[in-house]
């Protein structure tokens, strides 16, 4: 059913009574429960529309929709019309393979989603017929009117009507971390959403105070519900590896038929047997199409992810597996990913110096450093005070469950609690010496805060706030046991401390104190100043040694930041990020007219690495600025608002903590410990996975090439053919499987992080490939015809007898597997590389091995592929021959890396 739109479209340019009025409700009594009915009937219910999920019978259906699984289908059906029952049912058991592990895992990728993203039933309590009770927010209908405290998620958009000491963290929505305080007056009609002051949205949640307001906007109609719905019509497109596949299956057909028509007309024509020609052909043209490639491929994919989601980083498509090993720029935001997310006092300025704070986040054991004294709890007074009036002018509260602490409240509020604990303070005991008999709210026209306690009859007012606002407020300074007078001069120098702690990256509030008779007396009136509290989100510890390593590997990490730019430069240079503290810091307002940048403005804004105060559209504009010059960028963000840059990145990385469900939806990976350090990760398996895939290309197309040129080469010099066409089969599905599989698992060489970025539009096979492909095709094929010559040297019957067919069927199947040690990175070394290392060739290697005498010894198998037993001569022919196209694989190998020559081909 289509729903209404809701009648009052900007509800925060209205009084409280004019909205009422247009809801059609009474704040006292609320709604009746026949007029949620209807209204329920009218708008639906209170529901974001979740993205489309994909149905099992698609995801199974694109699991065989490439050219090259088709290419495939019609080999493995040409093998049962040749008769070759076992290749033919080889061929369809590795489509059905194929199928099942991209289907388990892309299927398993939609389940971590949908597990990640469940969340506990959201209440909400309202006032409906004169009574309040709970319900679920799903029921919520417009014109309800809601009861919030301190801790309630915000579960519709809604116009607060009755506020007291409400504050809002809004960072979900607009990006900024600071809660923010709230009113319940008018405003302008076209004032910016960050700015609706008077207005609370779905997905916020209340950090202090309460209110009554009324449902403005439930589901689709909320400020949420447009931004998701704006994300769930991008289309599905074929991934570059799966187009970079099919391009390469498209290219062996007019291949594969060629070189089988000169193979069937050659040997026609120099007398060989019409119809075993066309077997031969047949079977070449199958054996060219590499049955291993898609599953290999499939399966690598999938083995990335599952890998991936064991560091922490759940892929959401296997797309973006590969595009995470072409990634060269990361924009990361700070709160939470390169910092902990925990704020932290650090540090006190007071008249007698500076006092440094040890221990982060939630943690109470910390030291106190005055000068050259370390101590667990201060005994300077003027510190004493200033940790007493931080735990007093205080609303948060922090409790420890379990033997960990957990906080509910502002941030800067529970750090001060904190603080105040590892000086041996603790609230609840204050309160019970000094009551509190009256709290000033925090007021943003004023920027400050108080409370008054009792104090044997009479009143001690803690006060904290903006360093401008309480500096100004402050007529004297408190020195000790005493206070002095606070010139005008002083007053200067205090803000010029503060200024330049802010420029250190610290947060800055200042504090003080003063007695009164009466809690009617001003609060904000003749205070003594007892100094500034700086606050610091501090670095993740394993964060500078991950940015150091994505630089090595070529990438950029770029910070972007809501913050303050004091704060972006420190947290920049702590991190290693940038090498200097005194950096140039971009603010998002110099982005905001991208159209009319000059090339030199553009040049400076890819070039810069610390972005301040940006909003969400200038993150768009900063993707666009790198897309335009060619990067691959991977973007972060956890809120609503970033969720149009999490789907415009080639990466998208949402946070599985603290992320909301709008932009884990939108990204591409959801980082479920929100830790920088998973992306570096991802990025590393990201090239991993393709250059196994590129390994198992070479290694499956050159074996393919060494059959079709051994009987190619036979066939031109007029030999007996040097394979039978079930031989061949019987080769492709033994190299085929095995060897590519395991080289699928190979962990990575050690400097795969130490080189630039690979190129996204750089082809599974370069010309250095194709010119590796040929070499060791060649070198295969023949070593191969030379087994084959001496085999036939060596009996009675020369070429023609079983003997030495199955002396070249058998050096061509060993040189093949022992050519899996030629696709080793040029820049590993002989002994120890990625594939002598990985355990899974050898077992491959094993299992082949005991295959091939199988198919010599074992009287079925062997009357079958018409191969006989080799006497020890025979044997040591196909041993010798066999080695020599790996030992020429190894000498080449050695000498480019020796001389560094990475590229071949013209």
């Amino acid at each position: 059913m289509a729903r209404d739109r809701h009648e009052s479209q900007t509800p925060w340019s209205q009084s409280v009574s004019d909205v009422l009025e247009r809801t059609d409700v009474s704040q006292s009594e609320g709604l009746t429960e026949e007029e949620v009915e209807r209204r329920r009937a009218r708008f639906g219910p209170n529901e974001l529309r979740e993205a489309e999920r994909r149905r099992w019978v698609e995801i199974l259906a694109d699991q065989f929709k490439s050219f090259i699984v088709l290419l495939l289908a019609a080999a493995g059906i040409a093998a049962f019309v040749l008769g070759d029952v076992i290749e033919g049912v080889a061929i369809f058991a590795v489509l059905v393979i194929n199928g099942a592990i991209g289907f388990v895992t892309e299927m398993r990728a939609v389940s971590s989603m949908e597990s990640l993203q469940e969340i506990t039933e959201i209440e909400a309590r309202v006032r409906r017929a004169g009574e309040e009770h709970g319900i679920p927010a799903e029921d919520l209908v417009p014109g309800d009117i809601v009861v919030l405290e301190a801790g309630d998620l915000v579960p519709a958009d809604l116009r607060i009507l009755e506020p007291s000491k409400l504050q809002v963290d809004e960072s979900a929505l607009t990006g900024e971390s600071v809660p923010v305080g709230k009113t319940s007056e008018p405003l302008d009609e076209d004032i910016p959403l960050a700015e609706r002051e008077n207005m609370l949205y779905k997905g916020t949640y209340v950090t202090r105070g309460s209110a009554e307001a009324v449902v403005a906007a439930t589901g689709p109609d909320t400020e949420l519900g447009h931004i998701s719905a704006s994300l769930q019509e991008a289309a599905e497109e074929q991934t570059p590896l799966q187009q970079k596949l099919d391009d390469l299956g498209q290219k062996l057909v007019p291949f594969l038929l060629v070189v089988a028509t000169i193979v069937l007309v050659s040997g026609w024509l120099r007398g060989q047997d019409l119809f075993l020609m066309v077997e031969t052909a047949i079977a070449l043209a199958i054996a060219t199409v590499p049955e291993g490639l898609p599953v290999v491929a499939t399966l690598v994919l999938a083995r990335g992810m599952w890998r991936m989601a064991d560091r922490n980083a759940l892929i959401t498509n296997l797309a973006s597996v590969e595009t995470l090993g072409s990634t060269t720029i990361i924009c990361t935001d700070k709160t939470g990913t390169l910092t902990e997310n925990e704020m932290t006092v650090a540090e006190y300025e007071l008249a007698n110096g500076t006092v440094e704070v040890s221990g982060t986040g939630l943690d109470t054991d910390g030291t106190f450093q005055h000068g050259d004294q370390e101590l667990d709890e201060p005994r300077d007074p003027v510190m004493q005070e200033a940790l007493e009036v931080g735990v007093l002018c205080n609303n948060a509260s922090v409790t420890e469950q379990e033997g960990e602490m957990d906080a509910t409240g502002d941030p800067m509020e529970v750090a001060l609690l904190i603080a105040g604990l590892k000086g041996g303070l603790d609230r609840d005991e204050l309160l019970d010496l000094m009551s509190e008999a009256r709290e000033v709210s925090f007021d943003p026209s004023v920027k400050m805060m108080a409370t008054y306690h009792d104090v044997n009859g009479d009143y001690k007012v803690a006060v904290k706030g903006a360093p401008e606002a309480v500096i100004e407020s402050s007529t004297r300074i408190v020195t000790g046991d005493d206070t002095e007078e606070l010139s005008g001069s002083d007053r200067k120098e205090w803000l010029q401390k503060s200024d330049r702690m802010a420029e250190d990256g610290l947060r800055v509030l200042a504090l003080a104190r003063k007695e009164v008779a009466s809690t009617e007396d001003p609060p904000y009136e003749d205070l003594s100043l007892l100094g500034l509290v700086g606050f610091i989100d501090p670095p993740r510890e394993e964060v500078r040694s991950t940015i150091q390593g994505c630089q090595d590997a070529g990438m950029r990490v770029i910070m972007v930041t809501g913050d303050h730019a004091g704060t972006a430069r420190n947290i920049a240079h702590s991190v290693g990020l940038v090498d200097t503290d005194n950096v140039e810091v971009v603010e998002g307002r110099q982005l905001d007219d991208p159209e009319n940048l000059s090339q030199e403005e553009k040049d400076q804004f890819v070039n810069a690495s610390v972005f301040a105060r940006v909003n969400p559209a200038n993150k768009l504009d900063l993707i666009d600025l790198h897309q335009a010059v060619g990067s691959i960028v991977a973007m972060t963000g956890d809120g609503v608002n970033d969720a149009p840059a999490l789907k415009k990145a080639d990466i998208g990385v949402a946070m599985g903590q603290r992320g909301t469900q709008v932009a884990q939806e939108a990204s591409d990976m959801i980082l479920r410990d929100d830790n920088f350090e998973s992306i570096y990760h991802a990025v590393r398996e990201g090239r991993i996975i393709f250059s196994n895939i590129r390994k198992f290309v070479l290694y499956l197309m050159s074996c393919n090439l060494s059959e079709l040129l051994a009987i190619l080469i036979a066939t031109l010099l007029g030999f007996p053919l040097p394979l039978l066409p079930l031989q061949i089969l019987f080769l492709n599905v033994v190299t085929d499987i095995f060897p590519a599989f395991a080289l699928g698992a190979c962990g990575g060489s050690r400097d795969i992080m130490d080189r630039s970025p690979r190129n996204p539009d750089e082809p599974i096979m370069t010309r250095t490939h194709w010119t590796e492909l040929g070499f060791y095709g060649i070198l295969i094929s023949v070593a191969t015809i030379g087994a084959f010559v001496i085999g036939g040297s060596m009996y009675a019957g020369g070429m023609e007898t079983e003997e030495a067919v199955t002396i070249s069927f058998l050096t061509l199947a060993f040189a093949q597997l022992w050519h899996v040690f030629n696709v080793r990175e040029v820049t590993s070394g002989i002994l120890r590389n990625e594939v002598t290392e990985n355990l899974y060739v050898w077992g491959a290697l094993g299992l082949s091995t005991l295959i091939l005498f199988g198919a010599v010894y074992l009287p079925g198998i062997s009357l079958a592929l018409s191969t006989t037993p080799l006497s020890l001569e025979g044997w040591l022919v196909v041993f010798g021959m066999s080695l020599i196209p790996l030992g020429v694989g190894q000498v080449e190998r050695e000498l480019r890396r020796r001389f560094e020559i990475t590229q071949l081909g013209f």
